[in-house]
Formats: C-alpha cells, sequence, structure tokens
C-alpha cells in the first residue's frame, strides 16, 4: 500500500513525540500514582504510535483502519486522563495547554490518515 517505513510519516512521529513528552511530565506525578494514572497514561500513550505502526503493516485499508481507530481511541483516552492529572493538580495550567496541543496536532494527523485510508478502502 506504499507505507513500507512508518517511522517516516507525520503521524507516526508526532505521536511518538506525543509519547516522550508525557513519558517526561508523568515522571513529576506524585509516586502514589506509578500504579495508577501514570501507568495508565503511559499504556495509553504507548498505544497510539504502536498502532499506528501496527496498520500500516497491514495488506487492507480496512485492516489498517482498525488500528488506526484503535490508536485514535487511546489518543481520546490520554485527553481524559490528561483533565484527570489537571484535576487532581498534578500538572498546572501551562504544562496542561502545552500537552494538549500535543494531542491536538497529532488528532488532526491522525483524522487526516483515517480519511485517507477510507478513500483507498472506497476505492476513490
Amino acid at each position: 500500500m506504499g507505507f513500507q517505513d512508518f517511522t517516516t510519516l507525520d503521524v507516526w512521529l508526532s505521536a511518538r513525540q506525543l509519547a516522550n513528552s508525557v513519558y517526561i511530565i508523568t515522571r513529576e506525578f506524585p509516586s502514589s500514582e506509578q500504579f495508577g494514572l501514570t501507568s495508565q497514561m503511559g499504556r495509553c500513550v504507548v498505544s497510539i504510535p504502536s498502532n499506528i505502526a501496527e496498520g500500516v503493516g497491514r495488506n487492507t485499508a480496512k485492516g489498517t483502519l482498525v488500528f488506526l481507530y484503535i490508536s485514535r481511541g487511546s489518543l481520546f483516552e490520554l485527553e481524559t486522563q490528561f483533565y484527570l492529572a489537571l484535576d487532581q493538580q498534578f500538572i498546572n495550567k501551562d504544562i496542561f495547554n502545552r500537552i494538549s496541543d500535543e494531542i491536538q496536532t497529532s488528532k488532526k494527523l491522525l483524522n487526516g490518515f483515517i480519511n485517507y485510508f477510507k478513500k483507498v478502502e472506497n476505492g476513490k
């Protein structure tokens, strides 16, 4: 399907950057959250670029879309978790706004990628 090297795709690079940002931010969370929100956010953010990569490795647009939708779901889940981190004062509004900008960028790129594969799937 023409996307053999997922590591050069903007959508994957953005998700990878987001993952690194989340790991840096969550290092500052209370140690009591190590097995709570910190762990959940880590699993969630790793899922985003991982599912993009797995989707790109599929041979059909339909197969790719399944994993891109999973990735998008994880992105929305991560966004919710950052609202909770803000509510619990694990992060301040500046950090929230910075990570929210990264999440929005990843959403836009991922939605564009999904739309591309929907067109491929429909033969357009």
